[in-house]
């Protein structure tokens, strides 16, 4: 008998024993999260009762799968999008936060007596949150449509960019003793370029190759289409030196933008929550009793720390960011937690050497009690804004809270001097990303060509080939903003703005021109020129002449560069495809105060089968029902008369408080799977039609079976052959064998017939 392989043994043990508690702590009605912790303390190498683990390894591999599962989960629910819109919220938020748990995680150490390093490592990794466990409480709480969890997803993903910076910073200082900060400047940069280009790249080409592929999909396909690119952008991440959870959350936010993002989401939660449970237990096993025992003290005033500090720098962050205080209590006591990010900075601590062996089990066990309290400070956040609310003094209330009172209102864009710089900004910033990956792109493609095959028209070929594919992006940097109605206007307004645009096209084509002579330079270099024996100083002015001479060519081939205008076509229509297929957009002088809200009809709900007239949608919460969503067909704007069915999509638009509440009553499905018939009275029986029987000779719709006894007939059995589903025109016949279904009252009358 071939042996199996330990994973399946601790597959097998993983999996039973977590569900085992689990059940457990749904029972007690406890988030399920604690429950896998629970379970992987008990199959740990520290719980001697319990079988243990065999295979440690492989089950780390499962759990890093969990977290980039977990991590494609999130992106697929907020994207990039929804994030430059709280960006600044967030932004001053988590760089609050982080500022003070690095200033406090420091002076704790020192209090405690450690080492500076110590001191600098303890104040990260208190710093950093777990997006794996607040996204877990959000799912098991159903927080997920809260209106503060946007803000609270959207600074998590902010804490995980912070962390890789945190990375590198620790890591110059583990190595030098000295702060680099050139070191973190190119760091920054690094992250931002991927970042720019991963989302831009993938904006162009995944939605449009789903487009494309839409009529072959099936679930199958999406599902393991949606996996592999998911798995893909983590090979990319690693590759370019940062965590797999980065890039997990990348292609999520890219594939949030499709209209397959709701079926990617409902398809892959299961396979989420399988690989989530093995991380969960996994950081369960990493629970040492010992180490509670050794250090339990260090343990307990470090978690009582971050238990105070931690959400307080959270709610003040979200306070100064312009957040009502409700809306701050409620994100700011989910931060009451440290998590994955923080065991790979204490990692990354001993790997150099640089902390004590004592932190990481410290560290970890700091972890686990907190995660075990966060889904109690989550509950706390809203008692806790009721006792705060009663005791402030009304003027300090009125001034936290003026920002949420009465209508909000956006001006329209006003476009002004400062609108266009930073406008120009940005789009220099989109173009150099492009520009500088698409040349990195040429230069690997054209240097193994010119590897195997090195003669001088070869530098030339590869030269051109390089030139024709930035020529788009190069014609857009320097001259497509030079002719627009927009510039000519400002241009206008006074002698300073028309100087300040002449000034900012002059660099912009100094910039275009840049790339090329760089271009240029790295294909016709001192060997190429060597080969036309031309000296030096003249191959440098032939490269600055052939650059600007091309330079130049793009300007007049302006007219000509409609293949750029559908790029940039193609990328706006993927990037807001999903938002368009709406019914309508929300304006954005209007976002502030109403939003759209698509809900399923659930079948226990009290609106399943009612018209929209009969409804209290208008009179008790005052939203209004656009479209509905029944199969393939939608229908706009429905009558009052119109009815609602079981699983119809339905949109909203109203308010987001009042949209929150219909959704428990709309989406009010249960928690169980299978609901047992527990009326089991009705079964199937079978007579036989003696030649007495006073229903010989009559006809299946002339008999009382159905109107006096409630009974179906099935079928029946004549002369050995069978019908199903008989006629009402069928006539019983002596001898006939009749199968039906009734209850067992009606069922024991027939039978005596």
């Amino acid at each position: 008998m071939e042996n199996l392989p330990a994973l399946f043994s601790d597959l097998a043990l993983i999996l039973v024993t977590a569900g085992i508690t689990t059940l457990l702590f749904k029972w007690l009605k406890q988030p399920v999260v604690l429950g896998y912790i629970i379970a992987g303390f008990l199959i740990g190498p520290n719980f001697e009762w319990f079988p243990v683990i065999k295979d440690q390894v492989s089950v780390e591999t499962w759990s890093e799968i969990g977290m980039v599962f977990m991590l494609f989960g999130i992106g697929l629910e907020f994207s990039f999008k929804k994030l430059k819109k709280v960006g600044g919220t967030v932004g001053i938020t988590a760089l609050t936060e982080l500022v003070t748990m690095c200033v406090v995680g420091f002076l704790l150490g020192k209090i405690l007596g450690w080492s500076q390093m110590d001191c600098i490592f303890l104040g990260a990794m208190l710093s950093i949150s777990s997006t794996m466990i607040i996204a877990k409480a959000f799912d098991d709480m159903k927080l997920g449509r809260e209106k503060f969890a946007g803000n609270v997803i959207g600074e998590l993903v902010v804490e995980d960019l912070e962390a890789v910076l945190l990375m590198v910073i620790l890591s110059t200082l583990a190595v030098s003793k000295t702060f680099n900060g050139a070191a973190l400047l190119g760091s920054m940069l690094k992250l931002v370029f991927f970042i720019l280009i991963w989302f831009l790249g993938g904006i162009f080409l995944v939605p449009t190759i789903l487009k494309w592929a839409r009529k072959f999909m099936s679930e199958e396909t999406l599902t393991v289409f949606s996996i592999g690119l998911c798995f893909l952008m983590v090979v990319f991440a690693n590759l370019a030196g940062f965590s797999s959870a980065l890039g997990a959350f990348v292609m999520g936010s890219i594939l949030a933008e499709t209209l397959e993002a709701e079926a990617i989401h409902r398809l892959t939660t299961p396979i989420k929550n399988l690989f989530g449970a093995i991380f969960f237990v996994s950081v369960g096993m990493m629970v040492d009793p010992r180490i509670l025992v050794d250090y339990w003290w260090q343990i307990l005033v470090i978690t009582i720390v971050l238990l105070i500090f931690k959400p307080l720098s959270n709610v003040v962050g979200r306070l100064l960011a312009g957040i009502g205080l409700k809306e701050a209590m409620q994100g700011g006591f989910c931060f009451s937690q440290i998590g994955e990010f923080s065991f790979i900075i204490a990692t990354l601590g001993l790997s150099y050497g640089v902390i004590d062996g004592f932190m990481y089990p410290i560290i970890v066990s700091v972890s686990i009690i907190t995660t075990f309290i966060t889904p109690y400070a989550i509950k706390l956040g809203i008692p806790t804004y009721n006792w705060v609310e009663k005791r402030i003094p009304p003027h300090l209330k009125e001034r936290i809270n003026n920002k949420e009172a009465g209508l909000k209102v956006k001006s329209g864009k006003h476009v002004d001097m400062k609108s266009f710089l930073v406008k120009q900004l940005k789009s220099l910033v989109i173009y150099s990303a492009i520009i500088i990956a698409l040349m990195l792109l040429c230069f690997s493609i054209c240097s193994l060509a010119i590897k195997y095959i090195s003669t001088p028209w070869n530098y030339v070929i590869s030269l051109i080939f390089t030139l024709v594919i930035l020529s788009p992006f190069l014609w857009a940097v320097g001259f497509r903003y030079s002719m627009t109605d927009l510039t000519n206007k400002l241009m206008k307004v006074n002698r300073f703005n028309k100087m300040l645009i002449r000034v900012i096209s002059i660099i912009r084509i100094l910039l275009a021109w840049a790339v090329v002579y760089n271009v240029m330079r790295h294909y016709l270099n001192a060997s190429f020129w060597n080969e036309w024996e031309v000296s030096k100083s003249v191959f440098v002015w032939l490269n600055v002449g052939f650059s600007l001479v091309f330079t130049l060519l793009l300007r007049l081939l302006s007219p000509a560069m409609n293949f750029y205008r559908r790029i940039e076509k193609r990328f706006l229509e993927n990037l807001n495809h999903r938002q368009s297929n709406q019914v309508f957009t929300i304006p954005e002088v209007l976002q502030e105060n109403c939003r759209l809200s698509k809900m399923t009809l659930s079948p226990d709900s009290q609106y399943s089968g009612k018209t929209i007239r009969e409804t209290d949608f208008r009179d008790n919460f005052n939203v209004s029902v656009v479209s509905v969503e029944r199969g393939k067909n939608n229908y706009d704007l429905p009558k009052p008369d119109f009815q609602l069915f079981p699983f119809d999509k339905i949109t909203f638009v109203g308010n987001e408080d009042k949209l929150r509440q219909l959704m428990g009553r709309i989406e009010s499905f249960e928690d169980n799977l299978v609901n047992e018939h527990i009326d089991g009275d009705v079964d199937m029986y079978k007579v036989q039609v003696r030649p007495d029987s006073p229903y010989c000779g009559v006809m299946l719709k002339d008999s009382d079976l159905a109107s006096r006894y409630n009974t179906m007939v099935i079928a029946l059995e004549r002369d050995g052959d069978f019908i199903l589903n008989p006629s009402p025109r069928v006539a019983f016949a002596p001898n006939d064998i009749v199968w039906f279904v009734a209850s067992s009252a009606n069922a024991k009358v027939l039978l005596a017939l």
